[in-house]
């Protein structure tokens, strides 16, 4: 479980989280919608650490992270993955190097257990036989799945997806989608994912926070959404509709 409590974070004197307060369970698929300059990507740095609130908590579980000072927060960190919107795999490293990464960063494993971690990684998420290519000789879906397979290398509790299907097409951004929400439930992470992908929302939204203007407008399942009053919400996934079937239509 993972909790803002009271969370308030500001830029140069413009407060962009409003006292936000929600909790985002464990062993299922948490997302996190809002139009751009919302406020969500804010949320989600805000809960991986990457931004320090100006006043509120964040809890992992039983623990305030954010009053644990560098060296508790590192020790946490070592139980979180993250999965970045480009993928942001290394250009000079094949994907085995890359999903191998956060081993030699941070446990003092053998080669060979560090290797036996990877290709266990790498079959989960249908890359076998990809270890020795570089992310140039990549699909746009097959980054995307190195990229998850490095962020679960570590045996996650916490799992952070940051657009994670940012510039793909419909077909594999579903893929993804199933990767994910299979993976947050064989390994039973909490994983909290920001997105504007409806399709995401209504594939894999077991709990949904919906951010307006900085405040926390709406939350609930993705069948609730198709129940909603929330004039905020409703105007949101029309806009989200329209502007994928115009990308549809200009592709086409």
């Amino acid at each position: 479980m993972i909790k803002a409590q009271n969370v308030i974070k500001s830029f140069e004197g413009r407060t962009i989280l409003k006292d936000i307060t929600a909790e985002f369970g464990t062993g299922q698929t948490n997302l996190i919608i809002g139009r751009s300059g919302s406020g969500k990507t804010v949320l989600l740095k805000s809960l991986v650490g990457l931004h320090d609130v100006d006043s509120g908590e964040i809890w992992y579980d039983d623990v305030c992270y954010s009053k644990l000072d560098f060296k508790a927060r590192k020790a946490i960190r070592k139980d979180v993955g993250m999965i970045f919107q480009g993928g942001a795999l290394l250009d000079a490293s094949t994907v085995a190097e890359n999903v191998k990464l956060p081993l030699d960063l941070f446990t003092e494993q053998s080669e060979q257990e560090k290797m036996e971690r990877v290709n266990l990684c790498l079959k989960r998420v249908n890359l076998d036989n990809a270890h020795h290519l570089y992310p140039s000789e990549l699909s746009g879906g097959m980054v995307k799945r190195a990229a998850i397979a490095r962020a679960i290398v570590m045996n996650p509790k916490y799992l952070f997806c940051d657009e994670p299907n940012s510039g793909l097409d419909p077909q594999t951004s579903i893929v993804i989608d199933n990767l994910i929400h299979d993976i947050t439930k064989e390994y039973n992470i909490t994983t909290i994912i920001n997105t504007h992908d409806m399709n995401s929302v209504m594939e894999i939204g077991e709990k949904i926070v919906f951010i307006y203007e900085g405040n926390k407008w709406w939350e609930g399942s993705k069948d609730d959404i198709l129940h909603t009053d929330n004039r905020e919400l409703e105007d949101f996934v029309f806009a989200s509709a329209m502007a994928k079937r115009a990308k549809k239509s200009v592709s086409r």
